[in-house]
């Protein structure tokens, strides 16, 4: 089929960035056009010998070397690169953003404009994680052939949604309730949102936008004048897990632009430090978030029904914690299912993940999932706070796009097609203030993305729905929530004159454990259900050992003797992946030692929300680590005899040479 990949030290080496020697060999050729830069630098990359390959990884508070020692690393000088508009972030937004940029730059000539993308997971697409199904309005306009069958570099694996299901679930029931407006999916497409980014990426590159994945943004750089962005750098490497330097020690290196868009996703590492260094959120109310975990199954023929869309509310879920599950059919017989929970759930008993094991037992979903193979799995964070709570998006020298802003609509249930216009809005608002601010000094503000943001179809669909998500804050809660929302999608159609509000932040809403009652979980069957460290493994995620650990807390024993009476635990059970745990330890206070797992890491980003204390903060890992969601994101793969090769059955995609076989599989 396709040209089998060696692999230096299993799949993930395949994808390990190059060290910034190798980088700085473009220097002299700086002057080719766009697509010659980025061949030279997979050129020096591919021919990087493996002992000089980089082992990304990074710190932005970090510790170092005593000043004592020979070599204090912070005396080196990092490498710059001067670009026109650096975007932080991989996904639908961020390439949406470099597709029209360079397409504006193009058509008025300027093909030396330069659109620089970085992306921190390995490959594009292999930290995104979704359902998907997308409205396609936003590509239709940015990329009109997208789909078209006449177009040999279209986007193949698109299925057409079919039909829509929705449904009240109780413990062995379910009822047929109707779906609002905002859910008929006809015009609809289901896909692998990570394949899409990776189209995306292809069809950007075509055009001469630099996409860099395996490179990790971890600081933000200021100008010293006026404290605008000047743009980002990425990490330190080589620095171990004491925080002193190893022999391999390198500098990170810095991208300057005139503009930075940051489209990391929802609850971006250097966009929470944007937001608070310009006090963004001065007039919006807090974000509140929701925790979504998938999986995908190969089912049986007989039970796959290509295209359909289901939808649930209610079990396994309490009537006082949001959320809802999702069963999409795809491909050929692969469903996507999954659950959603709103972080702002009281209990601090409650596991997202074992209410997700708990769904899939319920007769809706085991009718069709039984019998047949779960093939991965995946978890990540999604905003919900919608109208409300969107923050000022510019800023001076920049300004955030997609997910980072908060535009999802959630009684839709959608938001990639709002992320990929906001990134449009913002490449036109770029283009236009650097043609009329040529000044190469200056600082750029983009006043017309907030402009263009209010006159948009994103403001308005997201201020129709503004009031659904707060009504199930009512004492009614769930089924005061469905009865408000019903009004709301028939009858005021988003047109009352009052805005509801946000309870507060999600971290506020976590009850003490004595208060809330104990929740006991099923054994698991390893069949429908199952452990999460089976499930860890299905995610791909890998990252090494020996560097400072991203999940950073000032001091673990005192977390451990605040945290642990309070809550019992509340960080092992919120967590999707099994980072943190409670060890016995007679040495300790009350018996137990708070332990950080941060191998497991799925880079999911609950912590940073949902811990009472608020003093769990995420910080981006080596770059190219993490997950690798290729298969969350919908890909089958059969094992071939011989040297594990593991070949998709989706066409177009490639085969890799897998050494951990487990990685896949568990």
């Amino acid at each position: 089929m396709s040209t089998k990949i060696s692999a230096l030290s299993g799949l993930r080496s395949t994808y390990s960035a190059p060290s910034t020697k190798y980088l700085s060999a473009l220097r002299p050729h700086s002057w080719f056009p766009p697509a010659r830069r980025r061949l030279l630098f997979q050129t020096s990359r591919r021919s990087a010998p493996p002992t000089a390959m980089r082992s990304f990884l990074t710190s932005t508070k970090r510790k170092f070397a005593d000043v004592d020692d020979a070599f204090d690393p912070r005396q080196q000088d990092r490498e710059s690169d001067n670009v026109d508009v650096c975007i932080v972030g991989g996904g639908p937004a961020g390439l949406s953003a470099a597709i029209r940029l360079k397409q504006l730059a193009n058509e008025a000539g300027n093909e030396e404009f330069r659109v620089l993308v970085l992306e921190k997971a390995g490959e594009l697409g292999d930290h995104i994680v979704s359902g998907n199904v997308i409205e396609p309005s936003a590509v239709n306009e940015l990329l009109p052939n997208w789909h078209d069958a006449e177009n040999p570099s279209r986007f193949e694996n698109a299925t057409p949604a079919t039909h829509d299901k929705m449904r009240f679930l109780t413990k062995n029931s379910s009822i047929p309730i109707p779906a609002p407006p905002q859910m008929n999916n006809h015009g609809n497409f289901i896909i692998s949102l990570n394949q899409f980014s990776k189209w995306l990426g292809e069809r950007a590159e075509e055009i001469g936008v630099e996409i860099y994945p395996g490179f990790a943004a971890s600081e933000v750089l200021y100008k010293p004048d006026d404290g605008s962005v000047l743009g980002v750098a990425t990490n330190d490497q080589g620095v171990g897990r004491d925080g002193k330097p190893k022999p391999n020690f390198e500098r990170g290196m810095e991208f300057h632009a005139r503009v930075t868009l940051f489209a990391e996703g929802c609850h971006g590492s250097l966009s929470k430090q944007v937001i608070k260094k310009f006090d963004l959120r001065r007039d919006s109310q807090p974000q509140t978030y929701a925790l979504g975990l998938k999986e995908v199954w190969e089912v049986k023929p007989e039970k796959f029904r290509k295209g359909e869309v289901v939808h649930s509310m209610g079990y396994p879920l309490s009537s006082n914690t949001y959320g809802g599950g999702w069963m999409y059919h795809f491909g050929d017989n692969l469903v996507s299912l999954g659950l959603v929970v709103g972080l702002d759930y009281p209990n601090p008993w409650l596991s997202p993940y074992g209410e997700f094991q708990k769904l899939k037992h319920h007769p809706l979903y085991r009718s069709v999932i039984e019998g047949g193979k779960c093939i991965s799995y995946g978890a990540r964070v999604l905003n919900e706070g919608g109208f409300q709570s969107i923050p000022k998006c510019a800023f001076p020298g920049g300004a955030l796009i997609g997910d980072t802003a908060g535009f999802l609509n959630v009684p839709k249930i959608k938001g990639t097609h709002t992320a990929m216009r906001s990134g449009m809005l913002a490449a036109k608002a770029a283009w236009d203030a650097l043609n009329e601010n040529k000044d190469a000094e200056s600082t750029v503000f983009l006043y017309d993305y907030e402009d263009a943001l209010r006159g948009s179809t994103i403001w308005k669909e997201l201020k129709e729905v503004r009031n659904m998500r707060p009504s199930f804050h009512s004492p009614l809660g769930l089924y005061g929530g469905i009865m408000y929302s019903g009004l709301e999608a028939y009858l005021f159609r988003g047109k009352t004159p009052w805005t509801l509000k946000h309870k507060g932040k999600d971290h506020e809403a976590t009850q003490l454990a004595d208060k809330q009652p104990k929740i006991e979980y099923p054994k698991n069957d390893g069949e429908i259900s199952f452990d999460i460290l089976t499930s860890v493994s299905r995610t791909g995620t890998n990252h090494e050992e020996d560097q400072p650990v991203h999940l950073q807390v000032e001091d673990w024993d005192r977390h451990g003797r605040e945290m642990w009476p309070r809550y019992k635990g509340v960080e092992n059970r919120f967590c999707p992946a099994g980072v943190y745990e409670y060890v016995e330890d007679e040495s300790k206070e009350y018996g137990r030692r708070f332990q950080i797992n941060a191998q497991n890491c799925i880079h999911c980003k609950t912590c940073d929300i949902k811990a009472p204390a608020q003093d769990i903060n995420w910080q981006t890992p080596l770059g190219g680590e993490g997950p690798n969601l290729l298969v969350t994101n919908a890909m089958l793969y059969k094992t071939i005899n011989g040297p594990k090769i593991i070949e998709p059955l989706l066409p177009g995609i490639g085969t890799h040479v897998i050494t951990r076989l487990d990685w896949a599989f568990g």
